[in-house]
């Protein structure tokens, strides 16, 4: 391989990564800011619930829409905008005075967010061969785990600087202002001459057909699914273990808090792994990495069960564990999405399977909040998580795994 075409793949790979790695500072900032916001507004915790609920169909609508787009509009642009208008609706955000006006910027947010993963992955896609794709993905999977970890410290220093929860949405979201304004000074959508000669061979499909293509690929359907049951466990892990390890004041358990912080860690990691593992150990065989990192998923939740809160040791293992097998199979997902459906297809097929993460996301949280309410104890999100790791297992566990030759339109 050319050397000067060398470095520029890994030039697209890394700008698209620091790009996406202050992307959830706009984000995954609003469960730090939520005490703060109930508090200041009185708007009750239910109502927290659902403005959550509603960033993350704002998500996932968005997810199957950008996703498209992606395949016939600049993956440069798109990122770009979602990133200043996600950054202007935090700013706004900041300023509201009622539940109701942050839930429909919030919601705003989740769409304006979603312009950002599929096109990226779009990007790389472009810039980066099938014998390179789960190294790729892997390491763009990383940065969205590095993102939280971003986030966790951002939002973690300006509380303990006793900022207000309002700089919540205004401070960290500059990190994501700068990294934006870097990704479309430096990014290329494509280079001058196809890396996979199947994106050469693909025809012009409409927006219709790119839907109906993907829609009718049964092992794509089935594969979705259980990245359904997968988000709905990694979700269940971010947004209920700081409640299950932190209780009601945070300050109260200081060595806990770094618990919490090990899960994005080990997301993160777990995510770079998967995918180089996905190309060597398992041959580019992204079945059987997912079916092998989501089963350990299910037995780690089942450990955290049982294993005692107060063990802080045991505690930090086991949330580096659980934040690595549960996040790491995303890294081989995403690349099934050309693998399945063919390079032209890349856009519309991660969106479609983001939809469906999010949407079982986003109906996950009020099931686990049953299971604490039903039991009196957060312990028991855990026996969910590790039934939820197996749904994906059952799923995934159908499937198997043949390259498909790119589609051809009807």
């Amino acid at each position: 391989m050319d050397k000067k075409f060398r470095v520029q793949q890994w030039k697209m790979l890394l700008i698209t990564m620091f790009c996406y790695l202050f992307f959830y500072t706009g984000r995954h900032n609003f469960g730090w800011a939520a005490k703060g916001m109930a508090a200041d507004l009185h708007i009750p915790y239910t109502a927290i619930g659902w403005i959550s609920f509603a960033m993350l169909i704002g998500y996932s609508v968005g997810q199957l829409i950008n996703g498209n787009l992606a395949d016939r509009f600049s993956a440069r642009l798109m990122v770009t905008v979602g990133a200043y208008l996600s950054i202007m609706t935090n700013v706004a955000i900041s300023f509201a005075g009622s539940g109701t006006v942050i839930m429909i910027l919030w919601a705003l947010n989740g769409y304006f967010q979603s312009m950002a993963f599929a096109p990226g992955a779009k990007l790389i896609n472009n810039w980066w061969s099938e014998e390179e794709r789960g190294k790729a993905f892997g390491f763009y999977t990383m940065a969205a785990g590095l993102s939280s970890v971003v986030t966790y410290l951002l939002s973690i220093i300006l509380l303990q600087q006793g900022y207000e929860w309002r700089m919540l949405f205004r401070l960290p979201v500059l990190l994501l202002l700068i990294s934006a304004t870097a990704f479309m000074i430096i990014a290329r959508d494509k280079p001058d001459v196809a890396v996979d000669t199947q994106v050469t061979k693909q025809p012009e499909v409409s927006w219709v057909d790119r839907y109906r293509m993907v829609l009718g690929n049964r092992k794509f359907m089935v594969v979705s699914l259980g990245f359904g049951f997968e988000s709905m466990a990694r979700y269940g892990l971010i947004f209920w273990v700081p409640v299950h390890y932190l209780g009601g004041n945070w300050k109260d358990n200081p060595g806990n808090l770094w618990v919490t912080f090990l899960l994005p860690v080990g997301m993160a990691a777990g995510a770079l792994t998967f995918g180089m593992l996905s190309d060597s150990l398992f041959k580019k065989d992204r079945i059987k990495a997912i079916f092998f990192g989501m089963l350990a998923s299910a037995v780690i939740a089942i450990l955290v069960y049982i294993a005692p809160v107060h063990n802080l040791l045991l505690g930090s293992i086991l949330m580096l564990l659980a934040g690595f097998f549960v996040y790491g199979p995303q890294a081989c997902f995403f690349p099934l999405s050309p693998d399945l459906l063919g390079s032209s297809l890349t856009g519309t097929g991660i969106g479609f399977m983001n939809m469906i993460a999010y949407l079982f996301a986003a109906f996950g949280e009020p099931l686990l909040g049953f299971a604490i309410d039903t039991t009196g104890s957060t312990n028991s999100i855990f026996i969910v998580i590790s039934a939820l790791c197996l749904l994906s297992v059952a799923c995934v566990g159908t499937v198997k795994y043949m390259k498909q030759p790119a589609v051809k339109a009807a």
